[in-house]
């Protein structure tokens, strides 16, 4: 699963950024200050960066440098208040890859971040493969051996959240905020019906499993580590 890394000290837009990029499949990491940033960029495997101006400790621009100075490959979208022309030219010399006014428009913004990540390899990689069942997110299909199927949106997001991860366990809450949003007004059990509706359309799939966890939640399993 595509990993976004969201850099942006205003609690409330950070939100929001996040919101909009798990409604879209995406997993999420968050900080809201550079030197917070550039540690989990350090740490963890990151393939875009949404990243704020005006930040405390370290801006911008300044993380753009030092990324840019070790990696050249890492998309780069800022998202700033900051939209006279000098600053643009300041955000692309520092080494951002496109510019973002606010206040964002979503469609907008999605479709940007879609660009971005079209032109690296990371961007390419929308499949997961389990055996010989191919989960493909730009179509919302799983296909195995004899079988092909579209899913709806919030049944593939919730397919694929669990096989990204084989075998860790994700409460109900955690499944609600990542795919519905934080903000969502739906309850623990619509994860149980959607659950069931995967079930019953993979009951016949040999490479994996969706398995209840009591008390907690579900996970995945693929079965040759069952």
């Amino acid at each position: 699963m595509i990993t976004i890394l969201v850099v942006e000290d205003d609690k409330n837009i950070r939100k929001l950024l996040v919101t909009i990029l798990k409604q879209s499949g995406y997993y999420t990491l968050q900080a809201q200050n550079g030197m917070e940033a550039l540690a989990i960029i350090e740490q963890e495997t990151i393939d875009l960066l949404v990243l704020d101006v005006m930040l405390p400790q370290i801006d911008g621009y300044q993380i753009a440098e030092k990324i840019r100075a070790t990696n050249t490959q890492l998309p780069i979208i800022m998202v700033t208040a900051k939209s006279l022309p000098l600053d643009k030219r300041k955000g692309f010399i520092a080494g951002t890859d496109d510019y973002l006014v606010k206040p964002i428009d979503e469609e907008e913004f999605l479709l940007r971040i879609k660009a971005l990540l079209r032109r690296t390899q990371n961007g390419l990689d929308t499949k997961i493969r389990v055996g010989k069942t191919v989960i493909d997110s730009d179509n919302l299909s799983i296909q195995s051996e004899n079988t092909y199927l579209e899913l709806p949106k919030k049944e593939f997001q919730l397919l694929y959240k669990l096989l990204s991860y084989p075998n860790k366990i994700f409460t109900r809450q955690q499944l609600l905020d990542d795919i519905w949003g934080i903000d969502n007004m739906a309850d623990e059990r619509t994860i149980d019906v959607h659950i069931k509706r995967l079930r019953e359309k993979t009951i016949l799939n040999k490479d994996f499993d969706l398995i209840t966890i009591r008390g907690l939640g579900y996970k995945a399993v693929k079965h040759e580590e069952k």
